[in-house]
């Protein structure tokens, strides 16, 4: 039987490093892209997979019940993957509205499209780390048990979203398994999140097209792996027999100072000298610590991290590097985001 696998989000950071982790292993892809007026910018993360034969890509939207019963019913897929979503932390203060009616209600329609024309198929809802909130174990880590507390209004969509996954599955037999991802960048990382932010920043002001950095709350702390390493989670957790639960983390976190550090020492500079802190960069409520434990995912799977915290950064930083040796060097991200 052929393995087919339908991505939403496809046209992002996950849904694209997803889509050829899949490719490679012989799936049929289809992808679901939310049509905007700028198209080669939609699907510029997929180029180097955009002709590819065993991918096809189709426009719908999560918010749009009608679209995702008409792609599912053609498609009949085998895996689902759920990854489309407003998902910057900051900006979900601003379009509170619109992220739950993505992030919550278009999960919502997500799982309805499948109990209704594949029910047989596996999904795999992308949850977050920004459910826990500040709720932390007295280990210092958070893990599948740790109370949900979330802090903003992103995190409050994915706490619907997390337990509509669990509620369908103990209701109807739906093989929905919530990935509980925390912090994972990589050199397709939006320029709107903190860590993409800091190395396009360090090689403006490296080069000499920048003289500062503007940053928010330097403190938080954030358990950042690479997404290479977490779709091959997502993919993991679909292949288990029966669906599950599963924090996917490095167990490691780093202050967005240490990122700084890290990111500007390999220019030879120091952070202190141009990082300058604005304070309309701060979220109205401020998660601070995420670190998560991965060992119910290690030990179900086998799972385990690659790329470590500095790897990562050296990844980031070579891409943004010989991309920037290609253009005329301008950067503005209207907000510091620390998911």
């Amino acid at each position: 039987m052929n393995k087919v696998a339908l991505i939403t989000g496809i046209s992002g950071q996950d849904g694209s490093y997803l889509a050829e982790f899949l490719l490679e292993k012989g799936y049929y892809v289809h992808g679901i892209l939310r049509r905007n007026s700028v198209a080669e910018n939609q699907t510029a993360r997929l180029d180097g997979i955009f002709n590819h034969e065993r991918l096809t890509l189709h426009y719908g939207d999560l918010t749009d019940l009608s679209s995702l019963i008409h792609i599912m019913q053609d498609v009949q897929p085998y895996e689902i993957y759920n990854l489309a979503a407003q998902s910057h932390v900051r900006i979900s203060f601003d379009v509170p509205i619109y992220t739950s009616q993505t992030d919550a209600i278009g999960v919502l329609n997500v799982f309805e499209a499948c109990r209704i024309t594949c029910p047989y198929a596996k999904i795999y809802q992308a949850s977050s780390s920004e459910m826990f909130g500040n709720c932390i174990d007295d280990d210092g880590f958070q893990r599948e048990t740790t109370p949900m507390m979330p802090v903003s209004p992103y995190g409050c969509a994915k706490v619907y979203a997390f337990h509509l996954g669990r509620n369908y599955r103990n209701s109807y037999n739906m093989f929905i398994s919530n990935g509980i991802l925390f912090n994972h960048e990589s050199p397709r990382r939006g320029s709107n999140f903190v860590t993409s932010k800091i190395v396009k920043g360090a090689i403006a002001i490296a080069s000499g097209e920048a003289k500062e950095l503007r940053l928010g709350n330097l403190d938080a702390r954030r358990d950042w792996g690479h997404a290479k390493d977490y779709v091959r989670a997502m993919w993991m957790m679909l292949q288990q027999e029966t669906a599950d639960d599963f924090v996917c983390a490095t167990g490691i976190s780093h202050s967005v100072r240490d990122c700084c550090e890290v990111v500007f020492n390999k220019f030879g500079l120091d952070y202190n000298d141009y990082v300058v802190l604005d304070k309309k960069y701060l979220r109205p409520e401020e998660l601070h610590d995420l670190k998560g434990d991965m060992t119910k995912l290690s030990e179900a799977t086998g799972w385990s991290p690659e790329y470590n915290f500095e790897t990562l950064m050296d990844d980031m930083i070579v891409s943004d590097e010989n991309y920037y040796k290609t253009i005329d060097f301008e950067v503005h991200t209207p907000y510091d985001a620390v998911r």
